[in-house]
């Protein structure tokens, strides 16, 4: 069910295929500079086995910067290319008010678990 799993300076990564184009990716730890490029490319192997909607489960986040958020974008810049969508599910309120301060409230559809997300899209 894994198709990959990395793990690097406090930060986990695990994909979970979820139908024809859809997949979950699990993201644990820290989302900075040194392991944003480690989510990148999580998404573009997503993408690159068919997978263009994509659930993110950031649940176990305990940290993300702006690169994170920038790789985030960019991730959806991507699926959308292809009709694709990002969401994401976070149940800290210090993430959310990231989110919140930035103006990507409005861009992310946010849920607060996985069923939740996966129920909301249509995909």
């Amino acid at each position: 069910m894994t198709a990959w799993e990395t793990e690097v300076r406090d930060f986990h990564l695990t994909s979970i295929t979820a139908g024809s184009d859809c997949a979950i990716l699990q993201v644990a730890g820290e989302i900075d500079v040194y392991t944003t490029p480690m989510l990148r490319e999580g998404v573009i192997d997503l993408l690159d086995k068919d997978a263009v909607h994509i659930i993110t489960d950031m649940r176990n986040v305990e940290f993300l910067d702006s690169t994170g958020l920038g790789a985030l974008v960019g991730s959806l810049k991507r699926l959308r290319v292809r009709e694709g969508s990002l969401g994401l599910v976070i149940d800290s309120d210090r993430l959310l008010r990231i989110f919140r301060i930035t103006g990507l409230i409005q861009v992310f559809p946010i849920h607060s678990s996985v069923p939740e997300a996966i129920t909301a899209d249509a995909h």
